[in-house]
């Protein structure tokens, strides 16, 4: 069971091709994503995609440390999980749907285990806190898409 957990979507005016691309692009998600501060593959899968990813993750609350595993499924999305860091666990998703006429619908989908330090932390951030990390965590990057993939 996740600690903190969230989803949000938007529609983008952009092929889901493109939506694709960028976010396939892990390396340069800190330039639009929202809280992922570095990303340095370590490892590429055969289509010359990082599959092995250190990330460097400020949530409001904490900075983050984690190294992440990607699987793809082109054009449709992609999920990773965390491979080892400071948290107890991390697992996402992109979900693209194509919605006709160069229109994409993106959902960003995040579960997160927090380590015990995290944890206690968080029963001190209950409320508005929670809500603006969760916020951080789950909205940004896809209003990061939706400017990244229309500008």
């Amino acid at each position: 069971m996740a600690d903190l957990e969230g989803s949000s979507w938007l529609d983008i005016d952009a092929p889901i091709e493109r939506c694709f691309d960028i976010i396939a692009d892990v390396e340069r998600a800190p330039e639009w994503q929202g809280a992922m501060q570095k990303a340095r593959a370590l490892e590429y899968d055969a289509q010359g995609r990082p599959v092995l990813v250190e990330t460097h993750i400020h949530a409001i609350v904490a900075n983050v440390t984690l190294w992440l595993r990607f699987d793809y499924f082109e054009p449709t999305g992609m999920r990773w999980t965390r491979e080892r860091g400071d948290l107890k666990s991390l697992s996402g998703a992109w979900r693209l749907e194509d919605r006709g006429g160069g229109r994409t619908r993106a959902t960003y989908s995040l579960e997160i285990g927090l380590n015990r330090t995290l944890g206690l932390l968080r029963k001190g951030v209950r409320g508005p806190a929670e809500a603006k990390v969760r916020e951080l965590l789950t909205n940004r990057p896809v209003e990061g898409l939706k400017r990244e993939a229309e500008g």
